[in-house]
Parts: C-alpha cells; structure tokens; sequence
C-alpha cells in the first residue's frame, strides 16, 4: 500500500515569521501540505510561490479567495485540481475548499483544504457543502478522500461530529504525538484535523513534539501542525 505523509497547517497569512514556517514544514518533510490562511492580498502569487519554493514543494492547487492552498512534493503526481467558493454569508470572511488529485505510486487520492467558519451556523451548513463537493470529485475521479484543515471547533461539537460521521477522524483513530493545535504558545483546543475515508488506513496522526522543532512553532504562526501517516489502497 503506497504511504503518504500529509500535513495540515494554517500559516496565518505568513504575518509571523515565513523562515519558520518553512523549517517546520522542511523538517516535517511531508508528501502534500494542506494549508489554511495563505495570503490572499497584494503580493500574495509571489509570497505563495516563495513558501512553496522554500519549503521544497510545488503548488498542486488553491486560489487567491480563501486562503487555501494544496502543495505537494515533486515525487507526487498532480492529475487534476478543483477549488470551490462555500456560500457566502454577509459580514463573514468567504469560505471555500481546494482539491488537488494526486497520484503516489500509482495509487490515486483527493487532498482537499478548508477553514471552517468561526459561527456555528454557517459552519454546519459548510459542511455539508464540502461534504456534497467532496462525494462528487470522488465519483469524477475514482479515488478516496482526505480532508484536512481548521475546523473552528473541537471534536463533539456538530460540525466535527459530521465530518466523523463520514470520515474517520485521524488523531482519534491513531494519536501519536500531542493533540492539541491553538494556540502555538499555549495549546489548549483541538480546532485542527485531518479527516480520511474508511478505505484509507491512518498509521499515525498528532503534532509533532521533536526538539528542536517545537521551538519554532510559536515562531511560525498561531497554529501548530498537524501531521497525518497515511496508508492509501493499492491502485
């Protein structure tokens, strides 16, 4: 079974410290990066492509809306990308999803990147949004799903108990490492996750604890990384 080492990260529109952000994730050494708050004004193409570049990465999907972004190593196969804008609701920041198909060898998968809203309402509803996008690209493209991002809730609430009710969530299915994601400095919530299908097997999922590492997560950005080992089905 081909292995992937994803990761879920939000960079907070680079406003820390973008050298940090990019040993974090150098160190990490992951296959696809799912990101969250990637900038989206002014210079945003060139600050995108610089991280991407500096983290030794291609850009394998996202958009300038949402700050959303779908990077993946040079050993792995972009087949298509999708992004889809959620529905809008006034006074709040725009949601979306990013989806890149990727191919590892020679087994085929969805990495999708989201940033839930911060109200219970509208989050629900986008849920289920991604859920009906998500259902579609797998029937398109004939390959299971991995849905990675900030969730802005922890796990019971009714957002994330959805997405579990779909997808196995990968920390509760297989801790390794620390749970907690917000804040970098203080970690006190799970808010961040990496949501797989029940054909994809989760070998490992946590915030990765290794000094000196951890020395550069409050450096970084206000989140911490999350990082999921993941065994796709044979092609």
């Amino acid at each position: 079974m081909p292995s992937v080492r994803l990761l879920s990260y939000n960079v907070r529109s680079l406003r820390d410290d973008p050298a940090a952000v990019a040993r974090v994730v150098r160190a990490l050494a992951p296959d696809v990066v799912c990101l969250q708050e990637v900038p989206r004004f002014w210079t945003w193409r060139i600050q995108r492509r610089r991280l991407a570049r500096a983290c030794g990465l291609d850009i394998a999907a996202g958009r300038r809306a949402c700050g959303l972004a779908v990077l993946a190593a040079p050993h792995v196969r972009r087949v298509a990308r999708e992004f889809h804008l959620l529905t809008p609701d006034p006074g709040l920041h725009r949601r979306g999803l990013a989806i890149a198909v990727l191919e590892i060898g020679g087994a085929r998968f969805l990495a999708a990147s989201t940033h839930l809203d911060l109200r219970d309402g509208p989050r629900l509803r986008h849920v289920h949004e991604v859920l009906a996008h998500l259902a579609r690209a797998r029937d398109r493209h004939r390959a299971p799903a991995v849905l990675a991002g900030d969730v802005n809730e922890e796990p019971g609430g009714p957002s994330w108990t959805l997405l579990t009710d779909h997808f196995q969530d990968a920390y509760a299915t297989a801790p390794s490492g620390d749970e907690l994601t917000f804040s970098s400095r203080d970690p006190r919530r799970r808010i961040d996750a990496v949501f797989a299908d029940r054909e994809i097997e989760i070998t490992a999922c946590g915030v990765p604890t290794d000094e000196p590492l951890t020395a550069d997560y409050p450096r970084a950005t206000d989140h911490r990384p999350l990082l999921a080992d993941l065994e796709l089905p044979n092609a």
